[in-house]
């Protein structure tokens, strides 16, 4: 369901010196972004401001929408394009055909490369990889096995370190997997994670329950609902969530390598030893 309706440059009440404040910004999206009568823009958070030397110029402002729509808030991620007293959610370089929107993301902080994170590889590995994940993404399913395989088999060249994004409407079994992966972690048993993303499941169940006994039956790791309903797990699996605002990560398999995003999810397999 689309939300926003993006509009073509607009000018803004802001000279060349003069960095744009989240007013002003939050302005420019009430009466220009934001197109959806249904939808409430109820703040705005500037989550980096940054300048690239592909556009002299101009600064690029990563920001979060806090929206409201059906009676649900939710966060949306915006990139918009300022300069002098312009500013526009679109920059396309006619020559090349490469949209800016698509290529700049927030830098990705130091802070996302700890022990509790590390999955597979060892922390001194040559290439740090993060990952952003759903055991029950179709794509994720295909990539972050032979990933993780990769990282243990290869523990010196590549780190892994994972974050739990479930998509929880498009199948809301996740939201119960990922407790029960946390857990896991917790323990140190970082191998049922590989393990979960071959778990033979209904991705619409939200049986708590069922999906304990499912993952015990088809794993052999056994978990109790308190165990992934304490505070320690909910707070672990909020953080994971909260990067992934911060990062404006909204898709599973998310990948960077080496704090730049990996679009093709596949560049893991060209740090390999050849063979």
């Amino acid at each position: 369901m689309m939300l926003l309706t993006m509009t073509a440059m607009v000018t803004i009440a802001c000279s060349a010196k003069e960095n744009v404040d989240e007013k002003t910004i939050l302005k420019f999206v009430k009466n220009q972004v934001v197109k959806n009568k249904d939808v409430k823009v109820l703040g705005i958070t500037v989550l980096e401001r940054k300048n690239v030397k592909e556009l002299p110029g101009w600064e690029v402002l990563l920001v979060t929408l806090q929206l409201e729509y059906n009676n649900q808030k939710l966060d949306a991620p915006e990139t918009f394009f300022v300069r002098d007293n312009v500013i526009t959610p679109v920059l396309v370089d006619l020559k090349t055909g490469i949209n800016y929107r698509d290529e700049i993301k927030p830098t990705v902080p130091n802070e996302v490369y700890n022990k509790n994170h590390l999955l597979a590889g060892n922390v001194n590995a040559k290439h740090k990889i993060l990952v952003f994940s759903d055991p029950l993404c179709p794509f994720c399913q295909e990539i972050v096995p032979e990933l993780l395989n990769a990282a243990k088999s290869n523990p010196d060249v590549m780190a892994v370190y994972y974050y739990h994004l479930p998509l929880k409407q498009i199948h809301p079994a996740s939201a119960v997997l990922t407790r029960i992966m946390e857990v896991a972690q917790k323990q140190g048993k970082n191998d049922l994670v590989a393990k979960m993303y071959t778990l033979q499941i209904d991705p619409s169940d939200t049986n708590e329950t069922n999906l304990i006994n499912t993952v015990k039956a088809q794993t052999g790791f056994e978990v109790t609902p308190a165990q992934i309903n304490s505070p320690e797990i909910t707070n672990a699996l909020t953080r994971d969530e909260q990067m992934a605002s911060r990062l404006m990560v909204t898709g599973t398999p998310t990948i960077y390598i080496d704090g730049k995003l990996d679009k093709l999810r596949e560049g893991f397999r060209d740090l390999l030893p050849k063979k």
